[in-house]
């Protein structure tokens, strides 16, 4: 081979090489996320699922060096923000927080159709933190712990009512799980939200209430209500003499609140793992798991398909709670 026809082959082997190097170092895609990201909640500003949601979105936005930022879709017992997630597009940048009611508890409780089905349109990333509950009743009930409630209800069938924050929220289907494995027969008054509930329970115009633990225990510490059974598995740090309504002999009886961290079940892979890790971190932080506590919550600790198979127990579970009352929203 010519001398001249050799050089020109090393210096177009040299430009390949240098080339493929360049090619490596440089991502074929920008590494999520690189804009912002939408954290939906479907529930009024203010409350306990938006305080939660910005505690994350101001976590992960350090983490992941990426602003995340949360964008309240209230309405329809959080249906609307669900099914805007849902039909968003795949591409990790618009999420979904939200409490138990759009992923596990309105599949059943609604009778009209929703606009997107929790089990194939969102992959999970992480269940955020687990609330608990407190079982109460009003002073002047004269039972003082859950085996004396069970036998004053059966006692007055009809007779005793149980407060909640409305129909298909946590404290309702509390009370509903209690009326089925008790074997009695209470009645049930729904309220707009927690506070008029708790405030006719002081008043002693209804008789037992289910409320989580941070808004109750003010009351339960001035002596207001009675706290009768932590409605969990285990006896949270605020109430840790309280026996749980299991320890009481109802055994298998958990209740507790929580949040949950779902993505439109397209999202990319590689996008979706370095979400959950980063979540992951997150909640392993002591800053994060203090600011939790002081909230009244405890940090969760299911991610990925975890956190999929703890949303399918949940929704078998008050699925048949909700059938067996007749509960449902037209």
């Amino acid at each position: 081979m010519p001398h001249g026809m050799q050089m020109s082959a090393r210096i177009l082997r040299a430009a390949v090489a240098l080339a493929f190097v360049a090619a490596l170092a440089r991502p074929a895609v920008a590494e999520y996320p690189d804009r912002v990201v939408h954290i939906v909640n479907p529930y009024p500003p203010g409350g306990s699922v938006d305080v939660m949601a910005r505690l994350l979105a101001q976590k992960l936005s350090e983490e992941m060096h990426a602003s995340f930022i949360v964008e309240t879709r209230a309405g329809a017992g959080g249906n609307t923000g669900a099914e805007w997630v849902a039909k968003s597009e795949p591409d990790g940048y618009t999420l979904f927080f939200t409490a138990p009611g759009p992923l596990v508890i309105n599949p059943t409780l609604y009778r009209s159709a929703l606009g997107y089905d929790p089990a194939k349109d969102f992959a999970p990333i992480a269940l955020f933190g687990v609330t608990p509950l407190v079982l109460m009743v009003a002073n002047d009930v004269p039972a003082k712990n859950v085996q004396e409630l069970i036998a004053l209800a059966k006692a007055k069938p009809g007779t005793l009512t149980f407060g909640s924050a409305g129909i298909g929220t946590t404290p309702h289907l509390a009370g509903e799980l209690l009326e089925s494995m008790a074997k009695i027969d209470i009645t049930h008054v729904p309220f707009r939200g927690t506070g008029p509930a708790m405030n006719d329970l002081i008043g002693g115009h209804i008789q037992i209430f289910f409320d989580l633990l941070p808004t109750s225990l003010p009351q339960i510490r001035a002596d207001k209500v009675r706290a009768i059974a932590n409605a969990g598995e285990t006896r949270p740090e605020g109430l840790k003499d309280l026996p749980t309504v299991a320890e009481q002999g109802l055994s298998g009886f958990s209740v507790t609140s929580w949040y949950g961290f779902v993505a439109p079940a397209k999202m990319p892979e590689p996008a979706k793992a370095r979400l959950i890790e980063a979540v992951e971190k997150v909640l392993k932080s002591p800053d994060v798991t203090k600011r939790m506590r002081d909230l009244g919550s405890e940090p969760g600790n299911a991610f990925g398909a975890d956190f999929g198979t703890f949303m399918q127990a949940e929704t078998t579970k008050w699925g048949d709670v909700i059938r067996k009352s007749g509960a449902h929203v037209d």
